[in-house]
């Protein structure tokens, strides 16, 4: 979605005439639970309140509403330090209320309370700030921008307005809208350490990894206790193929805010590939701890279990999976491969057919389901399968394999002898030589069939096996004579 900015040179024309023009007012006890509940991070806010001033003195009442609300101790000290009024603190209930909810995740309650307010006081640009900012975490972005834009209307002179702007931009995939609105809010304050986090954001997702990191770097000299920016920092070293750093700055998250479920997460990736499955296996363990309910954790839980072939913990993972969230369309592979590991070939098959519905032209998934019915003795499916496998991925040496195995089980003999010699052209290994002379041998064509097991011998000696078969079709080409 794209929608119409002006241009840079305008844009900044137009914020040093704002601040010229509009002296900021002292900070009210309201204005910093909607601030709270708009996510501005708390150093931010001290930097607010040290250049308007703060209205009251708190009281122990207003402290315990503000620690519900996500402030934290550096904040409220600063705030006990920088009051420049005798009045004591005295917020409404409901300024108080909305934060509470915000900070715990009750978008739907915070949400209803925004718009009971908005209803009594229509022209407030902090309540539409508060309510753009619930419906970006409710994942409703085109809701959320109208708000943030009315907000940003009413209130034009407002940094926040356009960082949040910006980062509404970003998850658009708007990232020229995300960069001009950046520099506008960076314009109108450049020591905004939140609003170089969004320039960041806009130029990696404009494929500028640098120049990102470079805002990031400065967003954290001005913020250097921000667990975001290093967060979004690890997302761009590791799309810039730099896992170490990347690692390090998903580090560096976890040890500001050990919380954070989307750090331990995104880490368990970075550390799944560098190889390193059990520490990533231990990340998402954590990321599951604090967000029992989040399916993509659970998911690349499961995956990171079964490539460790710890398939009893890789089953019970998406189970749980699937029984918490059933429209849920991952893993059924990864799921296919366990049972596969435990012989229990009816539920592997069961559980691929559900990964071609999702996937019709995933050629692993239709082979490894041939294979399966192979197993089970359904030779007949198994051919259908299979030369489906092999026109979606004619360059698959086992999907043919398999396909002449099919065909061979089926009494197909020459078009068996065609998919193993294939085979053989795309992977002359031991195994498809000895495969192609038992389909030899069942045409009745025991010297090619000797042929080829000779060679399969020679590839791999340790194989008594082929030179067992040797010897039954010198045999037989004994009798035959």
């Amino acid at each position: 979605m794209k929608r119409s900015v002006l241009s840079g040179l305008l844009l900044l024309l137009v914020a040093g005439s704002l601040r010229a023009e509009q002296a900021p007012s002292e900070t009210s006890p309201d204005t910093l639970f909607y601030w709270l509940a708009a996510g501005i991070s708390s150093p931010r806010i001290q930097r607010l309140t040290a250049e308007r001033g703060f209205a009251c003195h708190l009281t122990p009442q207003y402290t315990a509403a503000l620690r519900k609300a996500g402030a934290d101790t550096s904040l409220i000290q600063t705030l006990g330090r920088k009051s420049t009024a005798t009045a004591v603190c005295s917020s409404s209930t409901s300024a108080a209320q909305v934060a509470a909810l915000a900070h715990n995740r009750k978008f739907d309650a915070a949400e209803d309370q925004i718009r009971t307010l908005l209803r009594d006081d229509p022209g407030n640009p902090l309540l539409y700030l508060v309510l753009g900012t619930i419906l970006r975490e409710q994942d409703r972005p085109d809701e959320a921008l109208d708000a943030i834009s009315e907000s940003s209307r009413l209130m034009p002179g407002f940094p926040e307005t356009h960082g949040q702007l910006s980062y509404l931009f970003y998850r658009l995939d708007d990232s020229a809208n995300a960069l001009a609105e950046a520099r506008t809010a960076l314009s109108m304050d450049p020591k905004n350490g939140e609003a170089y986090r969004y320039l960041g954001l806009a130029l990696y997702a404009d494929g500028h990894y640098d120049a990102a990191l470079h805002a990031f770097e400065e967003s954290l000299q001005r913020e250097p206790g921000s667990a975001d920016v290093y967060f979004d920092m690890g997302i761009t070293l590791r799309d810039q193929g730099d896992l170490r750093r990347s690692a390090i700055a998903y580090h560096h998250a976890l040890n500001l805010r050990p919380d954070f479920w989307q750090a331990h997460s995104n880490l368990g990736v970075v550390l799944h590939d560098q190889g390193k499955l059990d520490e990533a296996a231990a990340e998402y363990r954590a990321a599951k701890r604090l967000r029992p309910e989040e399916a993509s954790v659970r998911n690349n839980l499961g995956n990171t279990l079964c490539d460790k072939e710890d398939f009893e913990g890789a089953i019970a993972e998406f189970q749980e999976l699937y029984r918490q969230n059933p429209e849920w369309d991952g893993g059924h592979n990864c799921l296919a491969r366990a049972y596969m590991s435990k012989r229990d070939y009816p539920s592997a098959i069961r559980e691929l057919k559900v990964a071609i519905r999702i996937n019709p032209a995933g050629a692993a998934e239709h082979r490894v389901l041939g294979q399966a019915l192979l197993l089970t003795g359904r030779d007949e499916e198994a051919v259908d399968v299979l030369r489906k496998a092999v026109a979606l991925n004619p360059d698959s040496a086992l999907a043919h394999h398999y396909l002449g195995t099919a065909l061979v089980n089926t009494q197909q003999l020459a078009e068996a002898e065609t998919e193993f010699r294939r085979a053989l052209r795309l992977e002359a290994s031991a195994e498809n030589h000895y495969s192609l002379a038992a389909c030899l041998v069942a045409l009745n064509r025991y010297d090619e069939a000797l042929g080829e097991l000779e060679i399969a011998s020679r590839m791999d000696p340790s194989q008594d096996l082929y030179r067992a078969r040797m010897q039954e079709v010198v045999r037989l080409i004994t009798s035959s004579k």
